[in-house]
């Protein structure tokens, strides 16, 4: 294969317009003629397996009657929306809807606590909220308690504190004049979820939806061709389902799968046979999911993908190994953040990939490695990756964010020229990135060395019985690991015998480890659990690790001895 990166890379020009809005580009665009109009947005099945087809004439007409009906509630320029909805076409009518507002959407996943839901709405100040019953027992709980919410919005829903869609919609006209909006109004705000901390407001802009282009375009083997379709295993409620799913999909006029009820991996690949997906976005643990769940899914199923774009997490080298082998189709790494989103990545057709790592940066983004001192750092040394707000034509780059919500950056481009990630990653001598972990994840070891937990967990995944593992700091700078076991066969609930006890298992994990990583990386410690705490997006809540840790830590203390009597 000729490997095209540098033409692609060097040659690229970004063209974002002055004028520029979400809706207009996803949506009213296909509705000029009746043809594109036409066109297929969504392939739509419900709780109960019931399926629909929408058009995008039909989602334009939804989308201004919903329009409509939010400007008559009051919402206006700038204000913000809450849409808690699961894959549903009402999901993308609301988007549509607020976009051509001119306001900004909040996504919201319908799997968040009530007690986060409650603070995402209080801290943007969100003025409606859509929800359906998915997630109605935590939403509406936590609107109650939202001085500033106006109203819930609820779609399928026999309660008396919403509003009920269909009526909204049906006494509501099908036109709308757009807002106008410039391609650096604010858009989305998006709640970066946290695995140290609390979640932080991202304020994205319209323009941002170009500036993910070029990383989907990519991932998805040079997305899109006539025939496909698109499916993510991601709620459209966070980063990775909106936009390496929901936006580019409407953006490029093909259609998107969205179901609410494939839920187990035997109904995901019934589903992609189906509607023939061509073209897939996921999230490495859902991947590995589907493949230990269904080994054999490349004879069951019969299979249409052609791409498989994998992000939100590292994917590591086994895992896309596995991918291949049992899918025949090479996936596609892809890296990015709430704040800049598909910056890195593979695309195997246009250059190489290289297992294990994350890729190279994909053209319009100007990516580097830096040292503490803020320095660039020489091939192979480990720093923090950051990404300049200019591509290397000195162009501003559309991906990356506006600012925190209520930071001193909100509404601003971001200040300075370098954004910093605090992920960190070395490059090779060919441009090939190889990540290395979050900076507030690494920690000391005995010995002076340094702990970097991902490189550790790639290592132990390796493990015969290991479905998943997290590396924390222990007792006395020693390394500690939480492992769940692999289950058995195709019941979640009953482990595979054969592994023998907890004990036995953790027993082979050490020594797994002394024949593969160096003494101060071997974990002293090894809990089993039945589940590791993980974010919505599917990466794991390292701080819940480390909490637990330091509890145990203090049950262990022995108990200190009353005070002497005073003579």
């Amino acid at each position: 294969m000729e490997d095209q990166y540098q033409a692609l890379y060097t040659t690229f020009r970004w063209w974002v317009p002055q004028r520029f809005n979400i809706a207009d580009a996803c949506c009213r665009r296909w509705t000029a003629t009746s043809a594109d109009a036409r066109r297929i947005a969504l392939y739509a099945e419900n709780m109960h397996g019931e399926r629909e087809v929408w058009t995008f004439a039909r989602l334009h007409e939804y989308a201004n009657r919903l329009s409509n009906g939010l400007r008559r509630m009051g919402v206006q320029r700038g204000d913000r929306v809450a849409i808690a909805l699961p894959q549903r076409p009402e999901a993308a009518v609301a988007h549509i809807a607020v976009y051509q507002l001119g306001a900004i959407t909040v996504p919201l996943s319908t799997r968040l606590p009530g007690d986060v839901v409650e603070q995402r709405l209080r801290d943007s100040e969100s003025r409606i909220v859509l929800v359906d019953g998915m997630a109605a027992d935590t939403v509406l709980p936590a609107a109650d308690r939202c001085p500033l919410l106006r109203q819930a919005i609820g779609i399928d829903l026999d309660d008396e504190r919403v509003l009920s869609w269909r009526t909204l919609i049906a006494r509501q006209e099908s036109v709308f004049d757009m807002h106008p909006t410039s391609a650096n109004d604010p858009a989305i705000l998006l709640y970066k979820t946290g695995t140290t901390g609390p979640a932080r407001g991202v304020v994205l802009s319209h323009g941002s939806l170009i500036g993910n282009l070029p990383g989907v375009v990519a991932s998805q083997d040079w997305f899109p061709e006539p025939t496909d379709v698109l499916w993510t295993g991601s709620e459209w409620g966070g980063g990775h389902g909106l936009f390496d799913g929901l936006l580019p999909a409407l953006y490029f006029g093909q259609p998107l799968v969205a179901s609410r009820h494939a839920s187990t991996p035997e109904q995901v690949f019934e589903l992609l046979e189906r509607y023939q997906v061509t073209n897939a976005s996921l999230q490495p643990a859902a991947l590995r999911g589907l493949l230990d769940a269904v080994p054999d899914a490349a004879t069951r199923y019969k299979l249409s993908l052609r791409a498989m774009a994998v992000g939100g997490s590292h994917l590591d080298a086994a895992l896309a190994a596995r991918c291949e082998r049992e899918l025949g189709v090479t996936p596609n790494e892809t890296y990015g953040q709430a704040e800049v989103r598909a910056i890195i990545g593979h695309s195997r057709h246009k250059w190489p990939t290289r297992p294990g790592s994350m890729g190279r940066p994909y053209p319009g983004h100007q990516v580097a490695i830096a040292t503490p001192q803020g320095h660039p750092a020489p091939p192979g040394t480990v720093g923090e990756i950051v990404v300049n707000r200019y591509d290397i034509q000195g162009h501003a780059d559309p991906a990356l964010f506006l600012g925190y919500w209520r930071g001193e950056e909100a509404g601003r481009p971001v200040s300075g020229t370098w954004h910093h990630t605090g992920d960190l990653a070395r490059v090779d001598e060919d441009g090939y990135f190889w990540y290395a972990g979050r900076i507030e994840d690494v920690f000391p070891a005995d010995g002076g060395h340094t702990v970097v937990p991902d490189e550790v967990e790639a290592v132990l995944r390796g493990c015969p019985g290991v479905e998943d593992v997290a590396i924390v700091p222990g007792r006395a700078s020693k390394v500690k690991a939480y492992v769940v076991r692999r289950r058995a066969g195709r019941d979640a609930t009953e482990l595979d015998a054969a592994q023998g006890d907890d004990d036995r298992f953790a027993r082979e994990l050490r020594d797994y480890a002394r024949q593969h990583l160096p003494a101060w990386q071997v974990p002293a410690d090894v809990e089993v659990m039945p589940a590791l705490p993980m974010t919505v997006n599917g990466t794991v809540r390292r701080m819940a690790l480390r909490f637990r840790e330091e509890e145990s830590a203090r049950k262990r203390l022995p108990a200190q001895a009353p005070p002497a009597p005073a003579p």
